[in-house]
């Protein structure tokens, strides 16, 4: 029969209705939640990221500004705008779009973001928080897996969760998220990366298995047991000479085949990535409730 789909788009849409009434709230006593967002060159899957989200503020009452810079803006110059918008009172949550040209130094640029303006949670600071279970942004990606089992009725708790990937954008924070004694996590965690040797071995040991390791079709169905739930994270280009655009989104599960097996998948496209923009949103009013003493 095939398994349930995990619908990213449709989760989404939900949490963008809480978001934007909370918004709303805030409006009414004043406070308007504001996100800058920084764009350094003219990578195109980064404009468009940032287009959408310019154009999901409009859409829940947030406001918003985008930074655009050439590709030969310098590390200082960086810096310094960021320090500016650390103290823009209108600002409540800071997004600098990755990757940077390869003449900034990528860390040094998201330590100088204030941590009570850190929505993307890349901060030390706020790594840290997550690591000892007080939290004050969850990064956004692994924010939204976590959502997306949850309200799929896909609780973790008590369930062993492989991961597959160990970036820091999205396998480590999941670790983190995932070992917490709390509600919508509580799990047993394995995470498998390049250095694992047989990772078939684990993931078929998984109950709720995540694939973030950015490979094309990687985990196959003879890697998965019967009845496995499955996100997908993965978004990877495949050529296709019969699409449009000559080539097509996959992500790192083979879909058609492990769909067969599991209980639930989460599709690529329309499964992680409306979640990011989402859990970006829901950080920057949490920012400016917080900053006017109202969470």
């Amino acid at each position: 029969m095939g398994a349930k789909i995990i619908d990213g788009n449709k989760i989404a849409e939900e949490m963008r209705a809480e978001i934007k009434q909370q918004a709303a709230n805030l409006k009414a006593k004043g406070v308007t939640p504001g996100l800058a967002a920084v764009l350094v060159g003219e990578n195109p899957a980064s404009k468009v990221y940032v287009s959408m989200k310019t154009k999901a503020c409009e859409e829940m009452g947030i406001f918003s500004v985008t930074e655009k810079h050439p590709e030969n803006m310098s590390e200082e110059d960086l810096i310094n705008l960021i320090n500016k918008l650390n103290h823009d009172t209108r600002i409540h949550g800071i997004l600098v779009q990755l990757p940077l040209p390869k003449h900034i130094n990528e860390s040094r640029v998201l330590y100088a973001v204030s941590p009570e303006k850190d929505v993307d949670g890349f901060h030390p600071v706020n790594v840290g928080k997550l690591t000892i279970g007080d939290p004050d942004f969850i990064p956004c990606t692994p924010h939204g897996v976590q959502q997306m089992l949850v309200r799929s009725g896909y609780d973790p708790a008590g369930k062993h969760v492989v991961i597959v990937g160990r970036s820091n954008i999205v396998g480590k924070p999941l670790v983190n998220i995932m070992l917490q004694k709390k509600k919508g996590a509580n799990a047993t965690v394995t995470v498998c990366h390049t250095g694992t040797k047989d990772v078939a071995k684990y993931t078929r040991m998984a109950d709720i298995l995540i694939a973030a390791a950015g490979s094309p079709k990687a985990i196959t169905a003879d890697m998965v047991k019967d009845g496995v739930v499955v996100i997908d994270v993965g978004v990877n280009r495949m050529d296709d000479p019969t699409a449009k655009r000559g080539y097509r989104l996959v992500g790192d599960v083979d879909f058609d085949a492990v769909k067969e097996k599991a209980e639930a998948i989460s599709p690529v496209p329309g499964g992680v990535g409306p979640m990011t923009i989402t859990l970006l949103l829901a950080n920057t009013v949490k920012s400016a409730a917080r900053k006017a003493g109202l969470a």
